[in-house]
């Protein structure tokens, strides 16, 4: 079926670099670059850059006091497809990719008329960059996060890049994307796009 002749989706991603902007970031060139990916499906959104803004610790949707992650939720709730970009730090995501899932912890108790939770029916995928092994490990532990929050993962939904370890050279400084890469995300891309719509035209059944 051709993208005009489907539902539209729409994407937002997290960039969970430490670094504020403008400094370069390896995990927003990912993420940006899977957004890319999702595009070719007919998938629209943006990239936000989670250190740009005060997110306050906590496992609330609102923790006050100026706390940014309403305004981030609300992008999130009005997406069909959330991506989770991370660098790898001592073997495990960044400090702030887990703030975003303990945020996400709120959602537990957030549910639709019908007992449901409000990520059911939408999808995740994750993005992983490093100079040290451990993709596989930092995937894993934010599919089972994300999952236990309610969003659906399609096979493959995870695009990753790693360079030798206890080297320099990152991610964005490489000449171009290598081939392996490059497949994966757009693997990532067809079947998270691929399983938001089917999800978005059948939602999950009540639990009995």
């Amino acid at each position: 079926m051709n993208i005009t002749e489907t539902p539209p989706l729409r994407a937002v991603a997290l960039a969970c670099t430490l670094s504020p902007s403008p400094t370069r970031s390896s995990s927003q060139l990912l993420a940006e670059q899977t957004m890319a990916a999702l595009a070719e499906h007919g998938v629209t959104g943006n990239t936000v850059r989670v250190a740009d803004h005060e997110v306050k610790p906590g496992v609330k949707t609102d923790m006050g006091g100026g706390d940014a992650w309403p305004q981030i939720r609300a992008e999130i709730l009005g997406a069909d497809i959330l991506v989770l970009s991370t660098p790898i730090w001592l073997g495990h995501p960044s400090s702030i990719a887990q703030r975003v899932l303990e945020r996400l912890d709120a959602e537990l108790s957030e549910t639709d008329d019908e007992g449901r939770m409000l990520t059911y029916g939408k999808v995740a995928a994750v993005c992983v960059v490093g100079n040290e092994d451990g993709a596989h490990k930092v995937s894993a532990d934010l599919f089972q996060g994300l999952n236990d929050v309610g969003f659906s993962l399609a096979p493959n939904a995870v695009t990753y890049w790693v360079g030798e370890a206890m080297q320099g050279t990152d991610y964005q400084d490489l000449g171009e994307t290598p081939e392996k890469t490059a497949g994966t995300t757009k693997t990532l891309a067809a079947n998270t796009a691929h399983l938001a719509r089917c999800l978005k035209s059948a939602a999950y059944p009540l639990s009995s």
